[in-house]
């Protein structure tokens, strides 16, 4: 699976550009851990020491990314417009409308999906003016913010969306679905469970667990126990997306793994869902020589929330991979919402 290529919830996409950035997918790029545990035994997490919050290290993360959002790179352009509006800061929508004239397709995806997310209405002109001459890719988008600001002239284009030529488009179209939050939804989705590309299939499951489908979540169950790491970790994360401990169970699981990029994913997941039964998992990967792991380290250390992870996150803040740079980042503006 080309990693780079998968579509799954914006939340998740600084994750994948992350990994693609560093070198392609998990399957290439990880090696089984050697470290000898008991069967099903993660280590426990030490006790929580409260820190204020930084406020020098705060403002040196929104630097990064607004820095980011404006390079050469586009995946870190995508990822640091997503990680913007995530975190919900004044400077996000701006940048995200900066984002609709990249001339990168995937930069204007993301930046859409970032508009739609936050309703930025000073976008909506702009985003008629895009509907004609963009690519389904980026179209999708386009829908998706568009009708998260009200105007819903162009939704039920989303329906053949879901059946055309291309994979990506009909994957970003499970995705803008699952995000509309709208039951209607679900009947488009549930064909789509049975695409005939995996990528479609597992983001088609998320969605409908997004939107509280039981099927979904059956499907993402059934996903956290295969033998692929990229999809174990999809999957991971795709069962925390509703915030509903129901799952634990499942993502717990993956706390102990052949492959340390699921061990962080399954700790970034429970995080999601307010345990940092992860965080010495988070903790032992951001000491990695991987730059993967670095990466899914901070997020999973952003999603936990603890305040005195600061310290770590302050070091892969100065970390020479950019993509581990913008992931610190991301989880020191994550650590100023807890």
């Amino acid at each position: 699976m080309d990693i780079e290529k998968q579509i799954i919830k914006p939340a998740y996409i600084a994750l994948l550009l992350a990994i693609a950035a560093a070198g392609g997918c998990v399957q290439q790029a990880s090696k089984p851990t050697t470290e000898l545990r008991s069967p099903n035994e993660a280590p426990l997490p030490p006790p929580a020491v409260s820190m204020p919050l930084d406020v020098s290290l705060h403002r040196k993360a929104l630097n990064e990314l607004l820095a980011d959002a404006q390079g050469d790179d586009m995946h870190l352009r995508a990822n640091a417009i997503e990680a913007l509006q995530e975190a919900g800061v004044p400077e996000a929508g701006e940048t995200a409308m900066r984002g609709l004239l990249d001339p990168e397709p995937l930069v204007r995806f993301v930046s859409c999906m970032a508009i739609g997310q936050l309703r930025f209405d000073e976008a909506h002109d702009r985003l008629l003016r895009m509907f004609e001459n963009e690519p389904n890719t980026v179209k999708v988008g386009v829908i998706f913010a568009l009708h998260r600001l009200g105007d819903t002239r162009y939704s039920h284009q989303l329906e053949s969306l879901a059946r055309d030529a291309d994979p990506e488009v009909r994957g970003k179209t499970a995705l803008a679905l699952g995000f509309l939050g709208e039951p209607s939804a679900i009947v488009i989705l549930h064909p789509m469970r049975h695409d005939t590309e995996e990528s479609v299939r597992l983001q088609a499951s998320t969605s409908l667990w997004l939107l509280g489908n039981e099927q979904g979540l059956d499907d993402l169950a059934g996903y956290a126990v295969s033998g692929y790491p990229d999809d174990l970790i999809l999957a991971t994360l795709g069962l925390a997306g509703p915030k509903n401990p129901r799952v634990s169970q499942h993502i717990r699981a993956n706390l102990v793994s052949d492959y340390p990029e699921v061990e962080l994913a399954a700790a970034r997941a429970l995080g999601e869902l307010g345990s940092d039964e992860g965080y010495a998992i988070a903790m032992k990967g951001a000491e990695s020589s991987d730059s993967i792991q670095r990466s899914l380290a901070a997020l999973a250390l952003g999603a936990i929330g603890r305040s005195d992870a600061q310290p770590e996150l302050g070091k892969l803040l100065d970390d020479s991979t950019p993509a581990v740079r913008l992931s610190a980042a991301t989880a020191l503006l994550e650590l100023r919402q807890q």
